[in-house]
């Protein structure tokens, strides 16, 4: 399961209206990709849902994720960050057994660094 904090939320209300899209119909993609100094990056984008995608709802938003993506995201928590240093969107991963120091890679246990995007 993945869910979203209020203010992650928020934030994806914003931009999916800002992108012209349908809140009820488009979503928040949360997958994964080869990359960065630990092995993996998030890859974050707005979506509409494919036939294949596992499909949460939390706070009225659908998140989508790939089958190739869910083994590294499961349990994890989006949210929204607004900071004088940084701003976007977090990913609390429970599965996340090291990552590098400026937190935009990760690595997850038994799992090998080099994937293609999912």
């Amino acid at each position: 399961m993945i869910t979203i904090t209020d203010k992650g939320a928020d934030k994806v209300r914003e931009f999916l209206i800002a992108q012209g899209a349908d809140a009820g119909a488009a979503g928040l993609r949360v997958g994964v990709r080869g990359g960065g100094c630990s092995g993996f990056q998030y890859q974050l984008a707005f979506d509409e849902p494919h036939a294949e995608d596992t499909v949460f709802e939390d706070h009225g938003l659908k998140l989508l994720v790939a089958p190739a993506a869910l083994e590294y995201v499961d349990g994890s928590q989006i949210d929204y960050i607004d900071a004088l240093t940084d701003a976007g969107f977090k990913v609390e991963n429970p599965n996340v057994v090291a990552a590098c120091g400026c937190g935009s890679s990760f690595r997850v246990a038994g799992q090998e660094s080099s994937c293609s995007p999912v």
